[in-house]
């Protein structure tokens, strides 16, 4: 057994951090009183009435001393604990400190002198069990602000003249009961407290650690430390030097207890003073905070490994709700684009000017006065992109036995261009082919496949005749899709000049595509070219049709389906957050006592509220990652099916996962943090 004696000598470790006392400094000569009760009294509510458990308690406790409080099962000497230690509060009657009033104090004053003043030896230990023994001892330092090094450096050493330096990585689990009273002493001895409140201390043990017990209580005491036992052992209450036994809620003796073997030790030797001072090294205070934020950071991620599957459980709302969002962003803004590129296809960002008044007007077939001058003057404007005449015809087409009804149209060079054409096989006609008349034709596909059903066959260079006059084929379009419904008439084009000089003999057009710039809204573009046509005719015998219409209508609807979906997926993030929030609420309860133990050892408040605040919030943000990895597997797997809308993901989506997630862990997280900091320490240290 390690005598205090040893635990007085210095060690490397010591001298790294000997620093002066947190709290009040140990001395066995004071003018008055350390501890102070007048008319102490304490009830609780039952029933309609009340219980009284302490009568007018009136009480002193001089620094150095050692007093055992006895007395038989509902006495009320634990609750007498209780108030002594700040864990409770009297219901009337005056407790002093040092002559500082407690009753006027808030809730974290009082766990500022728990902190800094007492230390607190359990019947039942009270260690966290997710803590190694070196975690446990070093938990009222962290509260206090003490720096890591210093704070481990002194929990070695107070562990190692305990005789546990083999035990410093082993978790409560894993020691015998006398090794977790040893723990639960150097915890009490971590920031230097000036008074040890020992509440049955060897209640839990067998005959030989309670002895090994009550010597290093004795021998703290030695050096000048005030020690409170609470105890129904007279054996125990016997080791003191003074004995108060109390009774129904009354003190009924208060008696000194004389040993003459100890008589010359009731001095602290200088050579011992402050040789268990607690660590300098006291960080800022935002430095503190910090450290603090880390506890609790560490303690979420014990918890959730602690209990893995439920905490899978409590993210799988949160990582659907966050895939799907992400998920949702991205297949919508990939359908979008994809939609985007079907009706560029159509070539939605033109204007196309017809004559006459609007469609239907049976007078517009003789308006003469839409010309090619008007579309080359229309392709000089700064919002023209491009510009192409038309003129249409019908007739039919031969190619062998094959004898078809087409739709001939006449067009410039550009026009493939303007209505976002592609080429499936052989060339587009040039301007030279339009300025020679010549008689080169492009099909579509429909006629393609018309007058080419083998998919083998190569129509480029076959000759066609289109009504009476040859024509050979220089190119086939792709497949394009029509501007309302599925396109299944057949089309031939041709240089709009051999359409007016070999068909229709006249100079006018049917009409005039103009493609608008990327920078300019097709409604000004209209405007602009409604004013330039007007000066130029004089009359509005013209009219025009804005193909955006189209791209702003179906772009309008995807983007409300999009929205919908979103709104079901932010839906399921609400009931992932309602489960976080049930789950915490859980965790509450489940921990109400590590709450107290840390109450007990000065964490204040908001180290509480902070504390289980982040376990949500972590739990909610890994949930987030998770939600966003399979939101990008999902995009991953959509690719690999061969799907022909591929998933565009937006940083901006990502970002806001995360802050959704953070939001969610603490809106849905801050009612069950708040109500673990709102426990008393005593009912949170009762509750089994």
């Amino acid at each position: 057994m390690t005598s205090m004696a040893d635990i007085n000598q210095p060690s490397p470790q010591q001298d790294a951090a000997a620093l002066p006392p947190i709290g009040a400094p140990i001395s066995a000569e004071v003018e008055a009183p350390l501890i102070a009760l007048e008319g102490v009294t304490r009830a609780f509510p039952s029933g309609d009435g009340v219980v009284v458990v302490l009568h007018g308690i009136t009480l002193s406790i001089a620094t150095g001393e050692m007093v055992a409080i006895i007395g038989a099962s509902g006495s009320g000497k634990s609750t007498l604990m209780n108030i002594l230690g700040c864990l409770d509060r009297a219901t009337s009657g005056q407790y002093r400190i040092g002559g500082r009033e407690t009753g006027t104090l808030d809730p974290d004053e009082l766990a500022e002198l728990r902190r800094e003043h007492f230390g607190f030896i359990f019947q039942r230990y009270h260690l966290l069990s997710e803590l190694t023994s070196l975690g446990n001892v070093e938990v009222p330092a962290i509260y206090s602000g003490v720096a890591p090094v210093g704070r481990q450096s002194r929990a070695t050493m107070l562990l190692t003249r305990l005789g546990m330096a083999d035990r410093l990585q082993f978790p409560p689990g894993k020691l015998s009961g006398g090794q977790q009273q040893r723990v639960s002493i150097a915890r009490a001895l971590m920031n230097d407290a000036n008074v040890i409140l020992a509440d049955e201390p060897t209640g839990a043990l067998d005959h030989a650690s309670g002895e090994e017990v009550l010597t290093i209580l004795t021998e703290l005491n030695r050096e000048g430390r005030t020690i409170i036992l609470v105890t129904h052992d007279m054996a125990v209450a016997s080791r003191a030097n003074r004995i108060i036994e109390i009774s129904d809620g009354r003190i009924i003796s208060d008696r000194s207890v004389e040993h003459p073997s100890e008589a010359t030790a009731s001095a602290v030797p200088a050579s011992t003073k402050g040789a268990l001072t607690g660590p300098r090294g006291r960080l800022q205070a935002w430095r503190a905070g910090f450290d603090r934020f880390g506890e609790a950071f560490k303690m979420a991620e014990l918890s959730m490994r602690a209990h893995g599957l439920r905490t899978f459980l409590t993210m799988l709302g949160i990582i659907i709700g966050i895939a799907s969002v992400v998920a949702v962003v991205a297949l919508g803004e990939g359908s979008r684009l994809k939609v985007l590129a079907n009706i560029s296809s159509l070539g939605t960002n033109t204007l196309e000017i017809f004559p006459g008044k609007d469609f239907g007007d049976m007078r517009s077939g003789k308006v003469r006065t839409l010309v090619l001058a008007d579309a080359t003057e229309i392709a000089r404007q700064p919002y023209a992109a491009g510009v192409t005449p038309t003129v249409n015809v019908s007739t039919t087409i031969r190619s062998g036995s094959q004898e078809l009804s087409v739709q001939v149209t006449g067009v410039g060079a550009d026009y493939f261009t303007v209505r976002g054409a592609k080429l499936a096989s052989g060339r587009l006609f040039t301007q030279d082919s339009v300025r020679q008349i010549s008689q080169e034709v492009v099909i579509d596909d429909n006629t393609r496949t018309a007058l080419f059903p083998d998919p083998k066959a190569n129509p480029v260079g076959q000759t066609l005749l289109i009504g009476k006059v040859p024509a050979t084929i220089v190119g086939v379009l792709q497949k394009q899709l029509g501007g309302f419904g599925n396109n299944t008439s057949l089309s031939v084009y041709l240089p709009y000049t051999t359409v007016q000089a070999r068909y229709t003999g006249s100079d006018t057009l049917r009409s005039i595509v103009l493609l608008v710039t990327d920078d300019t809204d097709t409604k000004l573009a209209e405007q602009a070219a409604t004013t330039f046509l007007l000066a130029r005719h004089g009359v509005q015998d013209f009219f025009m049709s804005n193909n955006d219409d189209i791209r702003q209508t179906i772009t309008s609807t995807t983007d409300t389906l999009t929205l919908l979906i979103a709104a079901i997926a932010v839906i399921s993030l609400v009931v992932g957050g309602i489960g976080v929030m049930n789950i915490m609420l859980v965790s509450v309860s489940e921990r109400v006592k590590e709450i107290g133990v840390r109450m007990a050892v000065g964490a204040r408040r908001s180290d509480i509220l902070q504390q289980f605040l982040t376990e949500a919030v972590v739990v909610c943000l890994v949930g987030g990652v998770l939600g966003i990895l399979l939101a990008l597997a999902a995009g991953e797997a959509f690719k690999l099916a061969g799907s022909s809308f591929a998933f565009v993901y937006s940083m901006t989506s990502i970002v806001g996962a995360f802050a959704v997630s953070s939001l969610i862990g603490v809106a849905f997280g801050y009612l069950p943090a708040r109500s673990a900091a709102q426990l008393d320490p005593v009912v949170a240290l009762a509750r089994e």
